[in-house]
């Protein structure tokens, strides 16, 4: 949980690891490793008592930088670096969150460049080395939710997804592709594992701005003993804060990632939700009950720009993840928003 900045420890660069030619011979890559989801595996990693770890992001200016005060970790790769680094290097996994993540990006050069094709020299270059490789999809690829949630990864059921968002689209295009070379029995990275992450949220998800969960966004308003505003429904049958998403707490999602990478025989596409469709009506809710507070929930109208390609109702098929033998619990979602409430952001220290 959070704790006061001034007893949080520094940012250690711990080169133990280093071999005599400077190439480490132990060490696990997080690529998006200051992000939300990867500064908490990072944590989860760090908190078992492992620090060989190298993390490969951009900081920019947004206070990403906060999510890595505290932790260890080996090294830190510029992702202009990235590429030249990995030469003549052994790894233990890759555990690779790095990605352009906003839904309303609009550069799709950039987001091919990105969040596909560097992402196939990654998943190349572990299949030659013989490396894991354990990487971010979104349940964006699943649209507007009309071809279901299934995670079946065979090229066929997948290119029924019809992506809503140039985001979505892109981690769909990297899913199909290792879905293919899986399905002609190309090489492949001795463990593959791509995560469809629904929404998550929990600490270190402060950078995103608007990309951040509601809970985050509104609770300071909360707090605050404003009226908490929530998106009208524009679609018949639905009430007003009744849009409903599958929401999962980070330490949830990163659990998955753990139990991925010490089953090494596991490999596919996975769907990382709790299988429980929860409104926005609920969120709120639940997160003025951690405040020991009535609701105070406004509705106003959806913007226009977004009502065509808003969704309305997400939720995770889990099965295939179970199938592979996945079997712990999902936090429920009023236990979840009060450990994140209570746990970090009615703290002042917010970060993991």
């Amino acid at each position: 949980m959070g704790g006061s900045v001034a007893r949080r420890t520094k940012l250690a660069l711990n080169g133990s690891a280093a071999t005599s030619n400077g190439v480490n011979a132990s060490m696990l890559l997080v690529t998006g490793g200051a992000g939300f989801i990867g500064s908490n595996v990072l944590a989860s990693l760090n908190e078992a008592g492992r620090s060989d770890i190298a993390v490969n992001d951009l900081l920019g200016r947004d206070g990403k930088w906060h999510n890595l005060s505290g932790r260890q970790l080996v090294e830190f790769v510029p992702p202009a670096d990235l590429l030249r680094w990995l030469e003549g290097r052994k790894l233990d996994a890759v555990v690779h969150f790095g990605a352009i993540s906003s839904t309303t990006a609009t550069d799709a050069d950039l987001l091919i460049e990105t969040n596909v094709r560097l992402s196939l020299r990654l998943f190349d270059w572990c299949a030659a080395t013989r490396t894991p490789f354990i990487y971010a999809s979104s349940a964006a690829t699943y649209g507007d939710g009309s071809a279901g949630f299934s995670d079946d990864c065979s090229p066929e059921r997948l290119k029924r997804l019809k992506p809503l968002n140039l985001y979505g689209w892109s981690k769909h295009m990297f899913d199909l592709a290792v879905a293919e070379r899986a399905a002609r029995k190309d090489k492949l990275p001795p463990q593959w594992a791509g995560l469809k992450f629904f929404n998550v949220f929990g600490p270190n998800e402060y950078h995103k701005g608007e990309m951040m969960s509601l809970v985050a966004k509104r609770f300071d308003a909360a707090k605050a003993g404003e009226t908490v505003r929530l998106f009208k429904s524009h679609r018949s049958g639905v009430a007003d804060g009744e849009q409903k998403r599958d929401f999962i707490y980070v330490d949830d999602a990163v659990a998955v990632v753990r139990w991925l990478m010490e089953t090494p025989a596991v490999s596919g596409i996975f769907n990382v939700g709790t299988g429980h469709a929860r409104s926005f009506r609920d969120l709120m809710t639940a997160m003025f009950a951690a405040l020991g507070r009535e609701p105070n929930i406004d509705y106003i109208d959806m913007p226009e720009s977004i009502r065509d390609h808003y969704q309305y109702y997400t939720q995770a098929e889990t099965e295939n993840l179970r199938r592979a033998g996945y079997n712990a619990d999902f936090t429920p979602l009023e236990d979840a928003v009060r450990h994140y409430v209570t746990g970090y952001l009615d703290r002042a220290d917010r970060y993991r």
